[in-house]
């Protein structure tokens, strides 16, 4: 059932290239993001140095011993999986934009206040996870490009940029922009002509094998920005804007980064250990790499701002310049000694919660609630829209339960129960958007249907007349 529209949650006004995000929820919105500036953030966070590792995942879907997909099939696979993914990301925007809420404060309309908590919690989780992973993955990368500092040093300097540059996080969007788009433009170019140099396998040769394991890979990778998207799009002139800046932004530049990171596999390196040592081996690859590097810290940025515009949802008041430094200080920490060496399950984890529910945010803003929905402190609560994130989340790990031994073993005594073996050609990214999109369509018409058959149910009172 459509949950009642609230006009006077967020203010929204125009901006201009001086604005700043407010420092709590209760302020007016400034929409100051033009189109060239969406397409430098989000053509900023498409490129990931993980998105280069992660092109394994790709190549060998089933793990380091499996056969290895076509270089056609590895293509097609990124492609498919970014476009995928991308849109629920640019969708997720479009509501940002019309609304003037954050992402985790949109969820107050889907689930109400007090369920919208749980994916807050969750989001916050695997913000703070990423947040981590990239402070370790930029010192890694500094540290292969000059070794004479110790890698804590890279974690600790990463740290201090990531926390001053959630101060200002639209003067840090344009300076993304203005500096940053254009030289990871020439990087990602100039980084495809020296690969495509190398002898390439033919195409056709490797199997088709895994393809759709491949594929949730990649949509999971991007998928993963859609709980943030409107963090940032709600600053958008226009929901166009929102839309095309973050879809055409991100979705270039990942296919981009997955494709020069498969290449790097099938010519000059045969794992992720060597890519950036195959990157820096060829002509000017150290001073290429070392911009990638410093690039990346528009990804712990995005992570680490978003970590406390989510926290906010619980608190509105409080000022997100404490929250950003106080998270900031916190990933560093953990980043000087969690050990991040295998990301893949945590990526499969995060496609198979949001994956779903991007599908039960999209199908009731945009069909059932036609983008009017309470994101009020008094939304009511939603709990039946509980059941369809939880159907495609069940329906993704019985397709694609992951690589943790108990957490598999777990999921395949559950098919084995309900007489469920999953076909080659499912995809459990598809099929879990699908099935969450499908109920919640379904539940909303049984809801109309019932409420109309009530309302006639009523007795309607007679009109007097004066006699």
């Amino acid at each position: 059932m459509p949950a009642t529209s609230d006009a006077e949650s967020f203010t929204i006004v125009v901006g201009d290239k001086h604005s700043e995000v407010p420092l709590t929820l209760n302020e007016p919105v400034p929409q100051a993001l033009g189109l060239f500036d969406q397409f430098g953030l989000w053509g900023n966070l498409g490129v990931s140095l993980l998105g280069f590792t992660g092109a394994i995942f790709v190549l060998q879907p089933g793990g380091t011993a499996s056969p290895e997909l076509s270089l056609v099939a590895g293509l097609s696979a990124i492609v498919l999986g970014t476009i995928l993914g991308t849109l629920a990301v640019a969708l997720s925007g479009v509501a940002g934009a019309r609304t003037g809420a954050p992402a985790m404060v949109l969820l107050r309309g889907l689930f109400g206040i007090e369920l919208s908590y749980l994916p807050t919690i969750l989001n916050v989780v695997q913000c703070l996870g990423w947040g981590v992973f990239e402070l370790v993955t930029i010192a890694t990368a500094a540290h292969t490009v000059a070794p004479a500092l110790p890698r804590w040093s890279y974690i600790v300097l990463a740290g201090v940029v990531t926390g001053l540059l959630t101060l200002r996080p639209l003067g840090a969007v344009r300076i993304l922009r203005r500096f940053a788009t254009p030289a990871v433009t020439v990087v990602l170019g100039y980084l495809f002509v020296e690969l495509v140099r190398y002898r390439l396998p033919v195409f056709d040769h490797g199997t088709w094998s895994g393809y759709w394991a491949a594929t949730d890979t990649v949509v999971a990778a991007a998928v993963s920005f859609a709980p943030l998207a409107a963090d940032y799009t709600r600053h958008s002139r226009s929901e166009r804007t929102a839309f095309w800046g973050s879809f055409v932004g991100y979705s270039v530049t990942q296919i981009l980064c997955y494709i020069i990171g498969l290449l790097a596999l099938v010519t000059v390196a045969r794992n992720p250990s060597d890519i950036y040592g195959a990157f820096i081996a060829v002509p000017l690859g150290s001073i290429c790499f070392a911009l990638l590097a410093t690039r990346e810290l528009d990804q712990s940025f995005a992570n680490v701002y978003s970590t406390a515009v989510s926290i906010q949802n619980f608190r509105p008041l409080l000022d997100r310049r404490i929250l950003a430094l106080s998270i900031a200080s916190l990933a560093t920490v953990l980043a000087l000694w969690t050990n991040v060496a295998d990301y893949e399950n945590f990526l499969v984890l995060l496609g198979s919660v949001f994956v779903p529910m991007s599908a039960v945010f999209i199908v009731d803003f945009f069909v059932l609630s036609d983008g009017h929905w309470n994101l009020s402190l008094r939304a009511p609560k939603r709990v039946a829209m509980l059941v369809p994130w939880s159907m495609g989340f069940i329906t993704y790990q019985l397709i694609n339960p992951g690589y943790i031994s108990w957490w598999v073993s777990l999921w395949m005594n559950v098919g084995r129960l309900i007489d469920f073996r999953p076909a080659s050609w499912m995809s459990a990214s598809l099929c879990s958007f699908f099935a969450a999109g499908a109920v919640t369509l379904l539940g909303g018409v049984v809801a109309g249907i019932t409420r109309r058959r009530r309302d006639r149910r009523r007795p309607t009172c007679s009109r007097s007349t004066i006699g």
